[in-house]
């Protein structure tokens, strides 16, 4: 066993219906310390971490009274928000079901629905100061196919943020390698005092994810 918790001789055996693929994605699962950890702490997943190391570096949670959560599911960054800011009105949304989450309140619906927006705002009561997404297309196994989906609900999602945020808001996003495209680059510069990129330490090193931090929202003219 090392320091990090991992057992480096930890090895799945492979059953007869399991494909090569899941038998690797499953090893690295019961061999990954933030797995571990998650677990230990009641985190539903290991994704939470991502939001933490962000969070320290960038300081985003604190003093957040109003927090939209685009693609909750599982629920690990709600869980961090509600822990880091308990009195915050938080709303999440996701295609995929979600357990319950006290303090939460969850839409299993598809955030590029039309009535989505409206959905999400009603729920929360007022502006929002903080918009997260973790939100990724399901992939098709066709890279550029994959990164033009999931850019498109990055953009969908900087677009609801622009439209709803509070002044001095901030919009955190999952973008793939690569960064955030220029004309998304250009909307979040030109609405954002500060916009930055980011990898925290819980993404896994062979992953293509990255983060984009907006922060500083301008305001509506």
């Amino acid at each position: 066993m090392t320091r990090s918790g991992r057992d480096p001789d930890k090895r799945v055996k492979t059953a007869k219906k399991r494909s090569e693929s899941s038998t690797r994605w499953l090893q690295r699962q019961l061999n990954d310390p933030y797995v571990k950890k998650a677990k230990a702490d009641g985190y539903r997943s290991r994704a939470a971490y991502k939001l933490i190391e962000l969070d320290e570096k960038f300081g985003l949670i604190r003093g957040s009274s109003r927090v939209v959560d685009l693609g909750i599911a599982p629920g690990g960054w709600s869980q961090v928000v509600r822990k880091k800011a308990p009195k915050a009105h938080v709303v999440g949304i996701d295609l995929l079901p979600t357990e319950p989450i006290e303090g939460v309140t969850i839409f299993e619906m598809d955030f590029m629905d039309d009535a989505a927006p409206a959905r999400l705002e009603e729920a929360l009561g007022g502006a929002p100061d903080l918009v997260l997404s973790d939100m990724a297309a399901n992939t098709v196994g066709h890279k550029q196919t994959d990164h033009l989906r999931t850019m498109g609900l990055v953009e969908a999602g900087a677009w609801f943020a622009v439209e709803t945020l509070e002044k001095g808001g901030a919009y955190v996003a999952k973008v793939l390698a690569g960064g955030t495209d220029a004309e998304l680059l250009k909307l979040l510069k030109s609405h954002f005092k500060s916009v930055k990129h980011a990898k925290p330490p819980a993404s896994r090193k062979g992953s293509s994810e990255w983060y984009v931090v907006a922060q500083g929202f301008k305001g509506r003219d």
